[in-house]
């Protein structure tokens, strides 16, 4: 594995997690501020390490594999506690982890059938950046202004969810170009 920049950011956001979590577990006024920041600095070098990767040309197959894959773990990471914790309802979960797994079980049939990958679109990178607004928003609202009884969060939700079927959407249909391009019927796969 060659270790470039891109790959090192990858490599300390997937470290960041476990610091997260164990921060918003103390559940104290100073551990959920930590933590805050913690994800903060970690979704941060999510947009770097892209940028790093492309300008540079730093792109590698663990870059491809492990950048997705660390986004959806600090996210997940951050929604779960979220939940338990009172600040967001199990349902947005349950959606939001239900695209991931759509999304990606749509790439693997694409990828299987000798498709190219399916890149990310726009609509797809919005949606991540509206994830980790949605979970700032949680955080702050939970660590500095619980006691604003308007749950203005439920905009940020909306945004969520919209933009994350939006995007499913949107693989789905690049997908299915994908297969028609190599002749693959979607009953066929």
């Amino acid at each position: 594995m060659k270790m470039t920049t891109a790959n090192k950011l990858t490599i300390l956001r997937i470290l960041l997690i476990p610091v997260f979590m164990y921060f918003v577990y103390m559940d104290t006024d100073i551990s959920k501020v930590i933590a805050m920041f913690v994800f903060i600095i970690a979704s941060v070098t999510d947009t770097l390490d892209g940028y790093i990767a492309r300008k540079y040309n730093q792109v590698t197959n663990f870059g491809k594999i492990f950048d997705p894959i660390a986004d959806k773990v600090l996210v997940l990471a951050a929604l779960i506690p979220l939940v338990q914790f009172g600040m967001l309802a199990g349902w947005v979960v349950i959606v939001l982890l239900a695209r991931e797994f759509i999304v990606g079980g749509f790439r693997n049939v694409v990828s299987a059938a000798g498709g190219k990958v399916i890149a990310a679109s726009i609509i797809g990178k919005l949606k991540t950046i509206s994830q980790i607004v949605l979970i700032c928003v949680l955080l702050v609202r939970w660590v500095w202004f619980g006691f604003i009884s308007f749950p203005f969060e439920y905009i940020f939700i909306a945004i969520t969810i919209i933009l994350s079927l939006w995007s499913m959407a949107d693989y789905i249909t690049g997908g299915t170009k994908e297969l028609k391009r190599l002749g693959i019927s979607q009953n066929e796969s």
